[in-house]
């Protein structure tokens, strides 16, 4: 009981480090497309270390490598706007609108595995719609922050699913590795676009500064790295359901966090708390519906059996 107590409050510690990743990311004075950079840069380059270190496999055939590091695409576009969503509004609103990812995830897993979407999920998802809505009534100041958000939720989901194709073929360190220097590749590409048409004067942070570098390798070695692997082996210990459930605590950890460590800056209206209340609670209720509805059809099939 007292080892099962302890990978809970790991996991919780986890999942605090993943909610901490806006408000880091609004610490470093470069911008959010210059902190994706050198995030992925680092964390690939970690890894390579680690991998030659444990003597694990770094190379895939092509194709395979290829699809991997095309999906990490989808973590340099989605990191890029979670920062800049972070930079344009508050860590609060970008928090709320992140909080939508796992139920994008229960409509996006039915369409690529041909599965009915349950009517459990309209309900959920109406929620999560009312409570965007009551997010944007009261805070519309705030609504390109937040529909960055959600898109970067969506984002997130997608790569996900995608990614769990890839977990039961291949070692899940060396997927990372190969998704991080995608998500790298795409944020180098992405920054002929970025220069001439987004960022002030067109141009591109490429010092940062001492500060930046700690933050940076705090982001890239401790929320990328650690946290993923820590994730990783923390799903051989608590099921896979106790750990995406305490993953929804996710924006509730990062939003108090925001509130403590940055203040006013992070005082927001009665109507976002209410909105992103209804959002968490149909996050939370998702799971929980899910597993009710797994158990009533095994009830079900014995019944009949």
């Amino acid at each position: 009981m007292a080892g099962q107590v302890k990978h809970y409050i790991h996991l919780h510690f986890v999942v605090l480090i993943w909610g901490f990743t806006a408000i880091l990311g609004l610490f470093i004075t470069i911008p959010a497309v210059e902190i994706v950079l050198y995030r992925t840069l680092l964390a690939t380059v970690a890894l390579a270390v680690l991998l030659l270190l444990w003597r694990k496999p770094l190379q895939l055939e092509n194709r395979a490598m290829i699809q991997i590091m095309l999906t990490g695409c989808l973590i340099g576009a989605h990191w890029i706007l979670f920062f800049g969503s972070a930079r344009v509004s508050t860590a609060s609103v970008c928090l709320a609108g992140m909080a939508t990812s796992s139920l994008w995830t229960s409509f996006i897993e039915p369409f690529f595995y041909r599965k009915k979407i349950k009517l459990y999920e309209v309900g959920l998802g109406l929620m999560v719609i009312f409570g965007l809505y009551l997010i944007f009534s009261f805070e519309f100041n705030h609504a390109l922050g937040l529909i960055m958000a959600v898109a970067s939720a969506f984002l997130a989901s997608l790569f996900t699913v995608i990614n769990s194709k890839f977990t039961k073929q291949y070692y899940h360190y060396t997927i990372t590795f190969y998704e991080m220097g995608g998500a790298f590749l795409f944020t180098l590409l992405f920054l002929p676009f970025y220069s001439k048409y987004i960022s002030e004067g067109g141009l591109v942070y490429w010092q940062p500064t001492a500060m930046d570098w700690v933050y940076l390798t705090v982001l890239a070695l401790l929320c990328t790295v650690y946290a993923y692997s820590a994730s990783v082996g923390l799903m051989k210990n608590v099921s896979a359901y106790a750990v995406n459930l305490t993953t929804n605590m996710e924006p509730v950890y990062g939003i108090l966090l925001a509130l403590i460590l940055l203040g006013d800056k992070e005082q927001m209206t009665p109507g976002f708390y209410a909105g992103t209340g209804i959002i968490l609670a149909s996050v939370i209720a998702y799971p929980i519906i899910r597993r009710y509805q797994r158990r009533k059809s095994a009830k079900a099939e014995l019944s009949h059996s």
